[in-house]
């Protein structure tokens, strides 16, 4: 399945409802420390809700380490920057998604990193900034399972 990249995430919440999100469609989250919070936040299990057993959820002391951990592979770093749509992406199973921080989206160094096959965005109206980072994270991966048939054998 797709392996979905937060790194730096801030926001208790987007986690929580990133971990029942994997969950729920078979994809295995990775973060990137430092979190803005731990992994007993009240908010975190909150949004999580009984989840948290069910997900595969794995924390990287840093990015070298989750590169360690996820290569070789596609990783598509997700901006607001970019200009190829993330519906213009052929995903495969063992794709990355990466995403950066509420605050400030993913800095300029990791976008264009060695490690990154491609920059995409999700489309939006020109007044507005940045989508919420668990929304804009199950948009992709729905995006990504529908292309793979929803895990459903060919045919």
């Amino acid at each position: 399945m797709f392996r979905v990249l937060f790194y730096h995430p801030e926001i208790p919440p987007n986690t929580g409802n990133a971990i029942r999100l994997a969950a729920n469609t078979g994809c295995e989250l990775h973060l990137v420390e430092p979190l803005g919070f731990t992994l007993e936040d009240k908010q975190l299990r909150r949004a999580g809700l009984d989840y948290h057993d069910l997900a595969r959820v794995r924390v990287h002391a840093d990015l070298a380490a989750a590169w360690h951990a996820l290569l070789p592979a596609k990783v598509y770093a997700f901006s607001a920057k970019a200009t190829r749509l993330y519906t213009d992406v052929a995903y495969e199973p063992g794709d990355v998604l990466l995403f950066g921080p509420e605050s400030a989206g993913l800095p300029d160094d990791v976008q264009h990193s060695a490690e990154i096959t491609d920059r995409v965005r999700l489309p939006m109206v020109p007044t507005s900034r940045s989508l919420n980072l668990a929304n804009t994270a199950a948009i992709t991966i729905y995006e990504a399972w529908r292309q793979n048939g929803f895990g459903r054998p060919p045919g």
